[in-house]
This record gives C-alpha cells, structure tokens and sequence, in this order.
C-alpha cells in the first residue's frame, strides 16, 4: 500500500481543512475557554460535522453513514488537531462506533450519531496513567448486572449520552479474560461525575458507579470476553489520537517556520542562523516519519490485516515523540513569548501533552512492543 492519500482523500484533506480553519480554529478553542464553557465543546459545530458528513465516516452505509475508514478517519482529525478545535469526534465517531460496530447498539446509537445529536464517553481507565488492569466490578443480578467502581480521565462523560464501560465479570485485576463492555445511558441510577478541566482545558470526568443497574442488552460483544471488543476500540482511539497528534505537530510547527520568517535579530530573520536551520529540518524529518507510521496502521486497520496491532503501537509511540519534539522547539525558537498567554504555541504544548496521555503513552507503546517481541 502506498504511503500517501488517494484522489478522494485529497479532496477530503481539502475540504476538511477549509472548513475547520474556518469554523473552528484556535480563537474558537481560546473563546471557550475565556468563557469557562461547562460543556467542553460547541454543540452547534459538533451538529455542522455531521451536516460534512465527517461524524458518518466510519459508519456503514446501512445504518446511514459513509462507509469510508481510518484513513479518511485520520484526515479529519489530523484537521481537528491542526486547529486545537474541541470536539467529541475522537472519542464518539471514531473510537465508540469502532466498539458498537456489529452489535445490536449500533441500531440505537448511530442514527443520533451521524445526525451530530449524539455523544460518547469512554469509560476505560482506572489509574494515573492508562495501562491494561480493569478492577471495576459488574456483578450479576437478576436479568443484568450491578456495576461498582470509579472510572478516570472520562473526556465528556459530564454531558455524554452514552458511556461505554469496561467491567470485570470474573478474574483478577490484570487477567485479560473475564472483562466485560456495557453500553451505559447517562440517566442511569447511581451512576455520577466529577468534572475536571485538563491541562488543556478540556473536561474530563471521574464517573464513579454506586451498583448501577444495566439488564443483559447492556452487554457490547460477549460476557467475559469484552478484550476483543476493548481491543478494537484502543486501536481505533490510538490511531486517531495519532493522527490529532500530526495535526498538533504540524500546526506547532507551521507556526513556527512562520515566526522564524519574520522574527528579526541582528537585522536578519532567526530562520536565516543554520543552527535554527537545523532544528527545523531534524523536526520536519521526525513529523513525516511520524505521519508514514499512522498512515501505515490506518491502512492496515482498514484492511483488517493481522500486523495493525503493532503498527497501532508504533504510530501512538512516534506520534507522540514527534509532537512533543515539535512543540517544544516551536516554545523555544518563540522565546519568552512562547511561554505566555498571548501567543497560540502555548496551547499546542498543552494539547499535544493531553493527546500524548490518551490510550497510552510513548513509553507504554514501546514497552508494548518489546513485549511481543519477547523481551
């Protein structure tokens, strides 16, 4: 396959990234959080991407939507991320309906989905920093189960319609049977959040579950077996966060070459002194080898070749060395500056830093990889 986007990805490329810049750009994400917005995100826009057909791309054409994959995916989000633009997409048209895919759920949830009228909430970790132990409780009782325990890190779960919870059903913390995926309505008895703004001034939310009741339609995939479905929805939330990643190098980095342009010293452009000359260059090289690597697990995923798994990890582990590498240069190469309030770069430090945590981070990606390669 080859590394780089077919004739309708490019139009998709296009005009994706003329709408976003136009009707999401950073002025929108700084507006919100000026505002202290309690929801995280513009309604109204999250209903303009599904009138792009942008919330519809990964849906299947019988239940409405576009049919398209990660690939395509991906260019929407490298946008979104390009932009800083607050948004659910990630979480509800990409990693939730990879989850819902092939289940009884996806006649429910993604008719309100491709309308723009529905919002995900993934409901995974339980610690500091995200890893593979699930030690939340889902008891049976009756026709369904009691589900116990506290979930962190929760972007959106405050005004989510839907979280999707993964739950021990049998086994010990870290044993990867006897996990189990439920479909959790936001109206659900016992079921609470605590909002938390990040660094990035997104919200996230601990949802805590005080034996909320679900019945067994609840159940996404099979009791005891939810890995399988967990699994696909980590690779499609890792491969997105991938390539929101890109999108936040990318923007650091435009910015950047930009202001090395027209930042004078010395009576000549910064970007004229080889040494910064050189730095520009080692980051290009860094965020296209990044951008090879998530092309390559979008394609695999998309075509459900066995080899997407390490490919998922390798694009997460990249992505995030090279959008940390390009935020901090485009922090120092503004200087002081850099470092306030005024100027956008700031706000791509803390994005990148936030998407760097999501689904693992470049440590627990690579650790991941040595251990199937059997170190």
């Amino acid at each position: 396959m080859p590394l780089y986007l077919n004739d309708e990805q490019v139009m998709l490329r296009d005009t994706t990234k003329q709408f976003v810049a136009e009707h999401a750009p950073v002025s929108h994400l700084r507006a919100l959080r000026d505002a202290n917005d309690s929801t995280g995100f513009s309604r109204d826009l999250w209903k303009q991407f599904a009138e792009m057909g942008f919330t519809s791309i990964l849906i299947g054409e019988d239940h409405g939507g576009l049919g398209l994959g990660h690939v395509e995916a991906g260019v929407v989000l490298e946008e979104i991320g390009r932009n800083l633009s607050p948004s659910p997409f990630l979480t509800t048209a990409v990693a939730a309906v990879e989850a819902l895919k092939g289940t009884a759920h996806a006649e429910r949830w993604f008719p309100g989905i491709v309308a723009g009228d529905t919002v995900a909430a993934l409901a995974i970790d339980e610690r500091a920093k995200h890893g593979d132990a699930i030690a939340m409780t889902a008891e049976r009782s009756g026709n369904g189960f009691k589900l116990s325990g506290e979930k962190r890190f929760v972007t959106h779960a405050h005004v989510a319609d839907l979280l999707i919870v993964a739950a021990r059903t049998s086994g010990a913390d870290v044993d990867d049977a006897g996990v189990t995926l439920f479909a959790v309505p936001k109206d659900a008895d016992g079921l609470s959040h605590e909002t938390e703004r990040l660094a990035d001034s997104s919200l996230a939310a601990r949802s805590r579950f005080d034996r909320v009741e679900v019945d067994a339609d609840a159940v996404i995939g099979e009791v005891d077996n939810g890995r399988v479905v967990l699994e696909r929805l980590l690779a499609a939330g890792r491969t997105g966060a991938s390539a929101e990643m890109l999108g936040v190098g990318g923007g650091a980095m435009d910015m950047t070459v930009a202001y090395m342009k027209e930042r004078k010293q010395f009576g000549a452009p910064i970007g004229s002194f080889q040494a910064l000359q050189h730095r520009a260059a080692h980051l290009y090289s860094e965020m296209e080898v990044a951008r090879a690597a998530v092309l390559k697990a979008q394609q695999l995923l998309d075509a459900d070749d066995a080899r997407a798994d390490e490919a998922v990890s390798v694009a997460k582990a990249m992505t995030g060395l090279a959008a940390t590498l390009a935020v901090q240069e485009g922090i120092q190469m503004h200087g002081g500056i850099g470092m306030t309030d005024e100027y956008d770069i700031g706000f791509y430090m803390k994005r990148a830093r936030v998407l760097a945590e999501m689904f693992g981070d470049s440590n627990f990606h690579a650790d991941r990889l040595a251990r199937k390669a059997g170190y």
